[in-house]
């Protein structure tokens, strides 16, 4: 029997960059195996049995990565680390988001259901898992807390023009469309104001989960304003903060401080 107290996590990451440092900190058991076009890392992960996987962008690659972590390695509970646009009021460059309700912004299967409803399932929000979304919660406190006591940490933000980096809970929309412009942010934020972000992924993994009956939850950090109304190099910011939030957050939240 699988043990509750300590089970088997599944890690996901879109981009390479944002799952490089935690690929450095698994200590590999397992040989690397591929799935389709995914590699899939197994080991321990601060004292977890983890699979570590790239997924790719967008909804339809998120998916099929989670469902190979579920169906095939096993996991019991998977996360969600990377980037997203900040959409809510206050959500800036540098600020963390950890998802407490996922949706699908561009699911539209009107009139026969109601936009954004999931068809057949009666819901368009898909819930975090409560105590992974509070373990990663307090995670993310602690890491933004110490990038700012740590002097090269503090360092990194600065290059960035990031001051005062905050933690934000709440609605993490996903859909297979880069929002980087006015017009569809305001859009977004006029259909579903509570929304804080926006990615291409998480949204997908929440639902599979929920098809599973498997815990799952998700920390990004913001890289840009979904609006375009602020933004730095892309890469750069992935280098010097993204990868660093990523890794700190799973590690608190994992050895439970």
């Amino acid at each position: 029997m699988p043990d509750r107290r300590n089970p088997r996590i599944g890690v996901l990451s879109a981009l390479q960059a944002e799952q490089q440092l935690l690929l450095q900190q698994l200590l590999a058991v397992r040989p690397l195996q591929l799935r389709g076009q995914r590699s899939f890392h197994r080991g321990r992960l601060w004292g977890f049995e983890a699979v570590l996987v790239l997924s790719g962008v967008g909804k339809v690659a998120a998916a099929t990565s989670a469902t190979s972590l579920i169906a095939e390695f096993g996991c019991e509970a998977l996360l969600f680390t990377g980037t997203a646009g900040g959409l809510g009021e206050g959500v800036g460059i540098g600020d963390v988001v950890v998802a407490e309700q996922c949706l699908q912004h561009d699911l539209d299967a009107s009139p026969l259901f109601p936009r954004f409803e999931v068809p057949l399932t009666g819901r368009s929000r898909f819930a975090a898992d409560p105590a992974w979304t509070e373990r990663l919660a307090e995670g993310a406190q602690r890491a933004l807390q110490g990038m700012l006591e740590d002097d090269a940490g503090a360092a990194r933000l600065q290059g960035l023009g990031i001051t005062a980096p905050r933690l934000h809970r709440g609605l993490l929309l996903s859909g297979d469309r880069f929002i980087a412009g006015p017009t569809q942010a305001a859009e977004l934020r006029q259909l579903l104001p509570d929304a804080l972000a926006v990615d291409m992924e998480t949204a997908a993994v929440a639902q599979v989960c929920a098809d599973y009956r498997v815990p799952f939850a998700a920390v990004r950090c913001i890289s840009d304003r979904a609006d375009a109304s602020a933004h730095i190099d892309f890469d750069r910011f992935t280098t010097l903060m993204a990868r660093h939030y990523g890794a700190a957050v799973l590690r608190l939240a994992l050895r439970g401080f």
